[in-house]
């Protein structure tokens, strides 16, 4: 279960997000062009639904790049929509995923539709 309240800080922006036990995750934000969510789920295992996510929607993985307790994740939609997930390790059962869906005009509507898709696989 996510305790108290955590602090993002990006580019200026700030935000303050209680996390939840629903559905063992937090709450999903809109936060510098990207929807933000943290899972309580292993990084590891967030890694993977993240993948089976992409799947199911019927989308490939075409790059996958892990860098310390980070990992992003590459996609793109059939309209050519460039789609990047970026997975952080927040604790050893924690995780924290970003989905961002478009790089000139980025589409919210598509990176939730993959956040909800990765929440299920996460169930």
């Amino acid at each position: 279960m996510v305790s108290g309240l955590f602090l993002l800080n990006i580019t200026g922006c700030v935000a303050l997000v209680a996390g939840t036990a629903a559905g063992g995750a937090g709450t999903a934000i809109w936060l510098s062009e990207k929807l933000t969510q943290q899972f309580n789920a292993p990084y590891e295992q967030a890694i993977g639904a993240s993948e089976s996510a992409l799947t199911s929607l019927n989308l490939k993985v075409n790059k996958e790049t892990r860098v310390g307790d980070v990992t992003q994740i590459k996609s793109k939609y059939t309209n050519g929509k460039e789609i990047w997930i970026d997975i952080h390790k927040i604790t050893e059962h924690s995780s924290r995923v970003e989905v961002r869906v478009g790089a000139v005009k980025p589409d919210k509507e598509a990176a939730d539709k993959i956040l909800k898709s990765i929440q299920g696989h996460l169930q």
